[in-house]
């Protein structure tokens, strides 16, 4: 799956080897926490992304899955386009990508807006969505929200390093050679792109009942 989001509006070493449950999309069905945070500790500094499920469950799913096995270690934030979005999620080793790309999951619906922080699945039309994400630097809520875009969480720490991560490249690099040669061609062509150096994931814990008042 290539050309995942739509265009902007108009105004040399391999990875390592990977977890056997990577290289089996169909294992990795575990049903997220009704809310969690993801931490993203990238070359241009920490991000923590909040998710909350009711917003889109099947998109939750899919990236506490993901974040879990360390889907994401070693990847690129390859597709930066400044006041738009910054696009991940085609992982450093080949042989995963290659088994994700027709791991489709199912759209849900669109409950909250495409507006700054929001962090959404890319598509490539209707039940397309597999592991590539961005993560909105504008506000692109009319344009992005009427072609079915779902944000499933929010950036809550770190819109500042999101917003530094190097846009130099554009959209320069070859989402195809990404998918087929991983990190050896990023490396060896756009070397200055920011990575994801490793995900933490915690549980948020849900509010306290209120205690019931005293029987006299």
């Amino acid at each position: 799956m290539l050309a995942q989001t739509p265009a902007p509006p108009k105004s040399a070493a391999p990875a390592a080897q990977p977890r056997a449950a990577l290289l089996n999309p169909a294992s990795l069905t575990a049903k997220a926490p009704e809310q969690f945070d993801v931490k993203f500790s990238t070359s241009a500094g920490d991000i923590v992304i909040q998710v909350t499920r009711s917003w889109a469950p099947l998109g939750a799913d899919r990236f506490y899955n993901l974040v879990k096995n360390g889907f994401f270690n070693d990847a690129a934030f390859f597709r930066v386009v400044p006041g738009f979005i910054v696009q991940f999620g085609i992982p450093a080793d080949p042989a995963v990508a290659k088994v994700w790309q027709s791991a489709n999951i199912r759209d849900d619906r669109v409950t909250q807006p495409n507006g700054p922080g929001y962090v959404v699945f890319a598509t490539a039309g209707p039940n397309t969505r597999t592991t590539q994400l961005f993560i909105n630097t504008g506000n692109n809520s009319s344009s992005l929200d009427p072609q079915g875009f779902a944000p499933f969480g929010k950036v809550t720490d770190g819109m500042d390093v999101v917003r530094k991560i190097y846009a130099g490249y554009g959209e320069a690099p070859d989402q195809g050679k990404i998918q087929a040669q991983g990190k050896a061609y990023l490396d060896k062509s756009f070397p200055k792109l920011d990575t994801i150096k490793s995900t933490t994931v915690a549980v948020t814990a849900a509010p306290a009942a209120a205690a019931a008042p005293a029987k006299k």
